[in-house]
């Protein structure tokens, strides 16, 4: 790390980590030599891209393909409301840049997919993934095994949060479990909702996504014991922490016994498998068919999502669909939806498994997309 050299000005700035006996010179030289690319800038990339930039992380590539909304703001501290309507990745550059101005940033506002996500994370010393989507945990694991990287896995949801270490080669040579030893294949998509559906607690992906800050830093630099090996919950609600070993696993698609995924595949027909039975149509459809006969439109959201903005749907809440089974018509077509289409695919499955309707249709991106395409004078939350 010879060639690292710091201006007087860095030098004050990493004054605190410098003095740190376990730290040092030799760890800031560590950091600034480091590429580390962050997937997803929202809850978790907050507070990740925050602390990776304030500790001195030399090169940051920041993947995002959202932008900012409204809603955001109660976790996503990164932002503010001037920065409503920004491309998330672009707005995150420019906050990371303004508090620290010795870092290289290179901003991906485009959807991490198996087409691009070998070419984007190739450059990069390690991954850390901040989404809230199985498709593209399940991406970055396997690009990262395919490629040898390691990866810095967080997730939350509601009031829990968990933290890994993915696919790091120890000091022995050996490489630990990666995402598939813990979870080989994705649940359903309506079995976790997303952050939009199930809400989180605002402060929760600070506390994670600090952590995760944390795992990235000890990986880069080699102090302490990373969570390699290990999975780290935290339930904010009771305080209390938990941590599970994890090994490797022979039947491992990617790299077991006998792997049988050799190059980075699509995982979206995967983890919406159990979605293809379900009939689904787009907004424009639902504005055709009510302006040409008769349906029914339900809104499966709470009331309180109802309140802020509806499409005038008989509201009729996810945990009261069984006890108004009478409501619902079984003589024309019936279309349900929520916020993104989560919980009424999950009403649908219900419905038609225990009784027997054949007659409802799934609102493709629920409400959300149905303001984008057809209602943009709408208010969206």
């Amino acid at each position: 790390m010879n060639q690292i050299t710091f201006s007087p000005e860095e030098l004050s700035r990493y004054s605190r980590h410098i003095a740190l006996p376990q730290f040092g010179v030799a760890a800031q030289q560590k950091l600034k030599a480091a590429n580390v690319l962050v997937v997803g800038c929202g809850g978790l990339g907050s507070p990740l891209l925050l602390y990776l930039a304030a500790a001195g992380v030399g090169s940051i590539g920041l993947v995002d393909f959202d932008r900012v909304d409204e809603s955001n703001l109660q976790r996503q501290v990164l932002f503010d409301i001037h920065d409503i309507g920004e491309e998330k990745a672009v707005a995150a550059q420019h906050k990371i840049k303004a508090l620290n101005p010795h870092i290289n940033t290179r901003v991906y506002a485009e959807r991490l997919t198996a087409a691009n996500a070998m070419n984007i994370i190739k450059e990069y010393d390690v991954v850390a993934d901040g989404t809230d989507n199985f498709t593209t945990r399940y991406l970055v694991n396997d690009a990262c095994v395919l490629l040898n990287k390691p990866y810095v896995y967080a997730a939350i949801h509601q009031f829990e949060g968990q933290v890994s270490l993915f696919n790091c080669v120890n000091n022995d040579g050996e490489t630990g479990p990666n995402y598939r030893d813990l979870f080989p294949l994705p649940p359903a998509p309506e079995a976790v909702p997303n952050c939009g559906e199930a809400g989180v607690l605002g402060v929760l992906p600070g506390i994670i996504g600090s952590m995760q800050a944390l795992e990235v830093i000890k990986v880069i630099t080699g102090i302490g014991e990373t969570l390699s090996g290990r999975l780290f919950i935290f339930d904010t609600l009771y305080f209390q922490t938990n941590i599970f070993k994890i090994k490797r696993n022979a039947d491992n698609p990617l790299n077991g016994t006998h792997p049988t995924i050799t190059q980075l595949i699509d995982c979206e027909p995967f983890c919406n498998a159990a979605a293809k039975s379900i009939k689904e149509i787009t907004p424009q459809q639902l504005k055709d068919w009510q302006q040409h006969e008769a349906i029914q439109l339900i809104d499966v959201r709470e009331p309180y999502e109802y309140e802020i903005v509806n499409m005038g749907a008989q509201l009729i809440p996810l945990n009261t669909i069984t006890n108004n089974i009478a409501t619902i018509d079984r003589t024309k077509k019936v279309v349900l939806h929520c916020k993104s289409g989560s919980r009424s695919l999950q009403a649908i499955q219900l419905l038609e498994k225990e009784f027997g309707f054949t007659n409802l249709y799934n609102l493709q991106g629920g409400i959300l997309q149905y303001i984008d395409e057809m209602a943009p004078h709408l208010t969206k939350y």
